[in-house]
């Protein structure tokens, strides 16, 4: 077993692949760089649908905070020509991941290069598209539905042989999750500065078990979060450039702050999509 609370039981990652983030080129700057190309004149001047959106989501910025409820913009009518510009407008940000909801639909998640700014797809279990949207908001609604079914507490057995520390650290994040309410700040076990044998990972594992939520972020390197397979609890572990876990975490908390646009971001990103659309669109 490999260091790290999560380790993907055998055939998950198959069945919880986040949107690939290759290491080439920062992804906004080749976005955004296409639109100064000759072919994406052409086709901004064809997509006026995409031209009338962007305002509207400049306007949605403007207002937003980060403890409301999101806006959703659809685009699952929009021609291919139209939700292409849209997805090189938008570009691609530092995170992004999986919901699976309780209905069985898979909302796939990726951040714009602004950030609170989301594409959101959903798609059948036979990976039909079932709409696409754009949402501004802290983070998608779709992560927080995909969670609302877990229970709200743990159960166990006995300890396995060999275990050292896993049934106080239950005991804790238990009393942990029953004090939590949302808004509340994080409550953070480092198991990177506390002593856990691999039957005590195994055990903490197979006890709190896989939840529906899966991101990637990548900005000043990788920090890969799973919830748990019980309600506010995560799994926040941070890689170095050789893919080695350098911090391995549990959170309580509603969302890690990680994967969350802050207030000044709104602001941020809506300066720069009223950039985007003056320099390009007018």
């Amino acid at each position: 077993m490999k260091a790290g609370f999560w380790v993907a039981p055998e055939g998950a990652d198959a069945a919880m692949t986040v949107m690939p983030i290759g290491a080439e080129p920062p992804q906004s700057a080749r976005k955004l760089n296409y639109l100064a190309t000759s072919s994406a004149e052409e086709m901004i001047r064809c997509c006026r649908r995409t031209a009338m959106l962007l305002p509207q989501l400049a306007d949605a910025l403007a207002v937003q905070t980060a403890d409301q409820p999101g806006r959703l913009f659809d685009i699952t009518d929009f021609p291919d020509d139209e939700r292409e510009l849209i997805t090189q407008t938008l570009g691609e940000g530092e995170v992004a991941g999986i919901a699976a909801l309780p209905s069985g639909i898979l909302a796939q998640i990726q951040e714009a290069v602004m950030a609170g700014v989301w594409r959101i797809r959903f798609t059948d279990p036979d990976s039909r598209l079932l709409a696409d949207y754009i949402e501004v908001a802290s983070i998608p609604a779709a992560v927080r539905q995909a969670c609302s079914a877990l229970p709200a507490s743990i159960s166990h057995g006995p300890a396995p042989a060999g275990a050292m520390n896993v049934m106080p650290v239950l005991t804790e994040i238990g009393d942990r999750i029953g004090r939590y309410s949302d808004g509340d700040p994080a409550d953070i076990i480092n198991f990177s500065l506390f002593p856990m044998s691999p039957q005590d990972m195994g055990f903490l594992q197979a006890t709190l078990g896989t939840g529906p939520v899966k991101f990637t972020s990548r900005g000043y390197g990788t920090c890969r979060v799973v919830a748990a397979g019980v309600r506010n609890v995560w799994s926040v572990q941070f890689y170095n450039a050789m893919d080695t876990i350098i911090l391995d975490t549990l959170e309580v908390a509603d969302i890690p702050s990680v994967v969350i646009a802050a207030e000044e971001d709104f602001r941020g990103s809506e300066a720069r999509l009223r950039d985007i659309e003056e320099v390009y669109f007018k």
